[in-house]
């Protein structure tokens, strides 16, 4: 089975206590600690990713953050989606080609450019090209960013997101919403819902899932996690 397979079947068939956890690698070696940690797929953070490759969010150029997707993906066996943001300027077939090239198996795409919201019918527009040069070879999560930078209305999420789903997008991510108002999302989108985590903080993956999540990702949050064990290491070195 192709591992674009195994990536969407992982979504189906999710029972409520048990959302499909993606934790997001930032190298090679974060990747094999979560896969040997037994998650079955990776999602890799853009912020992560530019954090760990000294840039800050969204300055990442193209042929870098390809290429750090293509070294995490080399590194595991477990399948990897890859967060491209809004997909670099790049027409929807250069976009598809790179993120195959690269080994990844999904993509993140982003509904905003700069903080500013984009014409969500131009971005459905867009995303059906995406989808129609993908065919089935990659799983297209589109995001949401009303809660990010719009009037976080959840109804104009829940309008976004079926425009994004009519597209061909499989699954929606409507980045920081709260958490209170995720049974409403569930009951207005059709298909699987990504929502964002925050790792020692509530609420739980599995209590996110219990509220209408289908996975959980965590963005650049691990990464922190880890910066902050190294600090604390790294204080208990100096003499």
């Amino acid at each position: 089975m192709r591992k674009v397979d195994v990536f969407r079947a992982l979504h189906k068939g999710r029972l409520p206590d048990d959302p499909l956890v993606l934790p997001g690698p930032w190298d090679a070696v974060s990747a094999q600690v979560f896969e040997k940690a037994g998650f079955p797929a990776l999602a890799t953070p853009s912020a992560g990713v530019a954090l760990s490759l000294g840039y800050a969010d969204g300055e990442v150029p193209a042929d870098e953050m390809f290429a750090a997707v293509a070294r995490i993906v080399r590194a595991v066996d477990v399948p990897v989606s890859a967060d491209v943001e809004g997909g670099y300027g790049l027409a929807p077939k250069e976009l598809v080609e790179r993120l195959l090239e690269a080994g990844a198996v999904g993509c993140n795409l982003e509904d905003s450019n700069g903080g500013v919201l984009k014409d969500p019918r131009e971005h459905a527009e867009w995303l059906a090209e995406v989808r129609y040069a993908a065919g089935d070879r990659l799983f297209v999560n589109a995001r949401v960013d009303t809660f990010e930078y719009g009037d976080a209305d959840p109804e104009r999420a829940i309008e976004r997101a079926a425009l994004y789903v009519a597209a061909g997008a499989d699954c929606v991510y409507p980045i920081g919403a709260p958490a209170n108002l995720l049974p409403l999302l569930r009951s207005g989108i059709e298909g699987p819902v990504n929502v964002y985590a925050r790792p020692d903080e509530g609420p739980s993956p599995t209590e996110l899932g219990e509220l209408g999540a289908t996975r959980v990702t965590f963005g650049p949050g691990l990464l922190r996690s880890a910066a902050r064990a190294l600090r604390d290491i790294a204080d208990g070195l100096r003499p």
